[in-house]
């Protein structure tokens, strides 16, 4: 975890996320970076917003509490139904880009 929280350092401070800036991120907290981890956290990194991504965190973790409650408009609505199925598509393909960066560190 502390790749990671290292590279939103990096995000938040404004600078670029490379590997030279995330190892001396790294090595300024005491910990011998990984340069196999580092090079594929930045190669993971490289195609992510990670503002979007931050922004939609929190709707992730609350879309599936809200689903139930939501099925029976969605019968009552086909539009509706539509629009949701591509939301939850949409949703799947960030939890799979947002798993394939946890299983760098698993």
């Amino acid at each position: 975890m502390e790749y990671v929280y290292a590279a939103m350092l990096l995000h938040k401070a404004g600078k670029e996320i490379n590997e030279q800036n995330l190892t001396q991120v790294l090595s300024s907290a005491g910990i011998n970076a990984d340069a196999v981890r580092v090079k594929a956290l930045v190669a993971s990194l490289a195609e992510v917003n990670i503002d979007e991504a931050i922004k939609s965190a929190p709707t992730m973790m609350a879309a599936p509490a809200a689903a139930p409650a939501a099925a029976p408009a969605a019968e009552a609505k086909p539009k509706e139904d539509d629009k949701k199925k591509k939301e939850e598509e949409d949703k799947q393909k960030e939890e799979a880009a947002l798993e394939g960066l946890g299983a760098l560190f698993g």
